[in-house]
């Protein structure tokens, strides 16, 4: 009785949000630009499939809601293009920050997912015709799971993720995703214990396999990729002592500016590279108020002669993943606010030890650098200060642990070889499924 009930609830919700994107007036917020963005796209998947859906060649759809979990699907989809170039690649997003990643995809098509209701599941898939869709972490929806999976479409996940707090393993959020995580044809887990959790969420034991993590073969490769002697890298580098704090927010910064007092004093040639999570114009504006009270010399990267300033405040989205390579030390983000931390693989993969603050326990990657001393996890701003002195100050230490960090990340690679195994095997299935 309950499920029904859950059901109709969440396919309201989808109808509604259909309903607002027609009429909600153009604006710049997060919400606003969600909304607009799914206004006539039934029509632009539906133009595609008549240009360029071509219909005797199998078509891979994977989903990613947002950037993250689009970094762990893009080397997926690089092996697969690699390793079947018959094969038309579709790549779908719900949040408008993924717009510009998805457009550096090696795909045929790209867009918004529409909203997860029947009527928009069945145009897409009747525009896509994909032989398997594929999601990326755990953004399975349960709508158009359920239709595909009637129209004999093979569904994977790879990166399964299910931190142990998930509201999805919880009702009655549990009784809407059962039925579809119970459809999924192959899923890859990043370690054991999210396997177990996808099994008590609905995923069938025998589809399961531990594949681990694709972060660590993303930002491993991005790393191995940055040019030192780019014109963004050049242009910033020095022989000053400098931490890179990336992915902050406000919270972040109220611990780090007075922590960065006391380095400052300690180590006075030091020097702060911080990218905001969200550069915002006000973001920016208070930061800037916050830096010139205490009097520090400051500068936006996209100012001329910011190398030479005390702080550099990044005010570009994008660049944060080249900026690590900068880092004697990284700060991330997200430990301080409720929305939980970022990732701490990119810092790590360019061999600069990690602190961040106390909220990571969702975080494997944080654990596993607390575990080899390549991070640390502060409280307040003098335990950051401390951390950050014995890293900056010394030379040895840092390198000592930047090199644990790196090999932490060094440890998870292979994850991307075996979740694109699945992907292709899904893709085989269908295609015996096809000549059958």
């Amino acid at each position: 009785m309950v499920r029904p009930i859950v059901e109709g609830l969440y396919d309201a919700a989808g109808q509604i949000a259909r309903a607002l994107a027609t009429v909600v007036p153009a604006g710049g917020s997060k919400l606003s630009r969600t909304l607009q963005a799914r206004r006539g796209v039934r029509a632009r998947y539906a133009e595609w499939a008549s240009r360029g859906r071509a219909i005797n060649r199998p078509l891979l759809w994977v989903h990613a809601p947002s950037v993250g979990e689009g970094l762990q699907a893009r080397p997926v989809l690089e092996i697969v293009r690699r390793e079947r170039p018959d094969v038309q690649l579709a790549y779908t997003y719900f949040s408008p920050s993924a717009v510009t990643f998805a457009a550096s995809l090696d795909v045929d098509f790209r867009d918004y997912l529409p909203f997860d209701t029947a009527g928009d599941a069945i145009a897409v898939l009747a525009a896509l015709r994909p032989a398997a869709l594929v999601f990326s972490k755990l953004d399975v929806w349960p709508t158009l799971a359920l239709r595909a999976s009637e129209r004999g479409v093979h569904l994977g996940l790879v990166s399964a993720t299910v931190s142990a707090g998930s509201a999805r393993s919880r009702d009655p959020v549990r009784w809407l995703m059962r039925p579809a995580y119970a459809r999924l044809d192959l899923v890859g887990a990043i370690a054991p214990d999210h396997a177990e959790r996808l099994v008590r969420m609905g995923v069938r034991k025998d589809v399961i396999r531990i594949t681990g993590d694709t972060r660590h073969d993303q930002v491993w490769a991005r790393a191995a990729a940055s040019d030192r002697s780019s014109p963004l890298l050049s242009g910033l580098s020095s022989n000053r002592p400098t931490l890179v704090a990336g992915s902050t927010w406000p919270a972040d910064e109220l611990m780090l500016l007075p922590a960065w007092a006391d380095v400052r004093a300690r180590v006075p040639h030091a020097q702060l590279i911080i990218a905001p999570h969200e550069p915002s114009v006000a973001h920016l504006a208070d930061l800037e108020r916050a830096l010139d009270e205490r009097g520090w010399s400051r500068a936006r990267l996209t100012d001329a002669g910011a190398k030479g300033a005390g702080v550099i405040i990044v005010d570009r989205m994008g660049l944060l993943g080249d900026l690590y390579a900068l880092a004697d030390a990284a700060y991330v983000g997200g430990g301080f606010h409720a929305a939980g931390l970022h990732s701490v693989l990119e810092p790590a993969a360019f061999g600069a030890p990690v602190l961040f603050g106390p909220r990571f326990s969702n975080s494997r990657d944080a654990e596993a650098l607390i575990a080899c001393d390549g991070g640390i996890t502060v409280s307040n701003p003098k335990n950051l200060a401390d951390s950050l002195v014995r890293w900056l100050g010394d030379a040895t230490s840092r390198g000592a642990a930047g090199d644990r960090a790196r090999q932490s990340v060094r440890d998870g690679l292979g994850a991307a070889e075996r979740s694109a195994a699945i992907v292709l095997e899904l893709l085989d299935r269908a295609g015996k499924v096809a000549t059958g």
